[in-house]
C-alpha cells in the first residue's frame, strides 16, 4: 500500500486509475478499505483515491491532532503532496465534516465538487437542531462505553450502519478496521466530531455537491439530507431505498453510477 509522510506522520492511502481525481474520506474509526467497491467500480474511469486519516486504518497511530481542524489540514497537505487539483472530495459520515472544515479553513482550494455520504450538518442535538444522534447524556454514556469496553461495543454497533446486517465475514473485517485505533484516540475523535456544528459553513461550499443518503434512518434521518439540499448553494439529493448509513457498500452499483453521472455532469 502506498504511504506518504506529511509533517512527520505517515499516511496510508489506496489508489487506482487515472484522470479526474475522486478522493474518498472515511468516517469515524473507519479506513480506506471500506471503499473497495468504488476502487473496483470507478477506477477504470477516474483516479480514485481513498485516504486513511491519522491513526485510522494503516496510518501512523499518533496521539495528537485528532480534531476536524487537523484532519482538514492533513487533507490539504495530502492533496498538495500528490499534486491533486480540481478534486471531487467524497466524505462518508465524519469524512463530510473533514470536507466542511477544509472549506472553512481553505475556501475549497483545489476542490471541483463534493459528495456527502449520509451525514448531517451536526451530530449533536442542539436546542435548534433535531437531526443529531446525541445529546449530552448520550454522548457521555457513549464516551464511557468506548473507554471501558470498545471491543465489546463496536461489533454490536456496526450493524446499525446498515439497513440489513452484513454477513459475519463482512462484519469481521469491519470490526477489525474500526478497532485499529488506540482506545484513547477513538474516544477523543468521537467527542470532537460529535460536538461540531457545520451549519454556518454550508453557504461557503460554492461547488456542486451530490448528497447520497440511505432511506433507513437508524443513524441519520433523510431530513438531514433535505436540510443540506436547502442550505448548500448547489446540491442534489439522491436517496438509496435499500441502504442505511453505507449506500456505497449496500448499493454499490447504483452508488457508483450516481457518482459517475455526477462527475461527468461537471464537465
Amino acid at each position: 500500500m502506498p504511504r506518504v509522510s506529511l509533517g512527520g506522520v505517515n499516511f496510508n492511502y489506496e489508489e487506482r486509475g487515472t484522470g479526474q481525481p475522486v478522493v474518498f474520506i472515511p468516517g469515524l474509526w473507519m479506513s480506506a478499505r471500506f471503499f473497495k467497491r468504488q476502487m473496483e467500480g470507478l477506477g477504470d474511469r477516474y483516479r480514485v483515491v481513498a485516504f486513511d486519516l491519522r491513526a485510522h486504518g494503516q496510518s501512523d497511530h499518533v496521539q495528537a491532532g485528532h480534531t476536524m481542524t487537523q484532519y482538514a489540514r492533513d487533507l490539504k497537505a495530502f492533496l498538495e503532496r500528490l499534486q491533486l487539483n480540481d478534486v471531487v472530495l467524497a466524505g462518508w459520515s465524519m469524512g463530510a465534516f473533514v470536507i466542511w472544515d477544509y472549506f472553512k479553513q481553505f475556501k475549497g482550494e483545489r476542490v471541483k465538487a463534493t459528495i456527502v455520504i449520509d451525514q448531517s450538518a451536526s451530530d449533536f442535538k442542539w436546542p435548534d437542531w433535531p437531526y443529531g444522534f446525541a445529546d449530552l447524556p448520550t454522548l457521555a454514556h457513549l464516551m464511557a462505553t468506548v473507554q471501558m469496553d470498545r471491543d465489546g461495543f463496536v461489533p454490536g454497533f456496526l450493524p446499525n450502519l446498515f439497513k440489513n446486517p452484513p454477513s459475519e465475514t463482512e462484519l469481521a473485517w469491519m470490526v477489525e478496521e474500526a478497532c485499529r485505533l488506540p482506545v484513547s484516540i477513538a474516544a477523543s475523535v468521537f467527542f470532537d466530531q460529535t460536538v461540531r456544528d457545520y451549519r454556518p459553513v454550508l453557504p461557503s461550499v460554492n461547488v456542486p455537491t451530490l448528497l447520497t443518503f440511505g432511506r433507513d434512518e437508524k443513524l441519520v434521518p433523510v431530513a438531514a439530507g433535505e436540510h443540506l439540499q436547502q442550505n448548500l448553494p448547489n446540491a442534489k439529493l439522491v436517496i438509496f431505498e435499500q441502504s442505511g448509513h453505507c449506500p456505497f457498500l449496500e448499493e454499490p452499483e447504483r452508488f457508483n453510477a450516481e457518482v459517475d453521472s455526477f462527475v461527468r455532469s461537471l464537465g
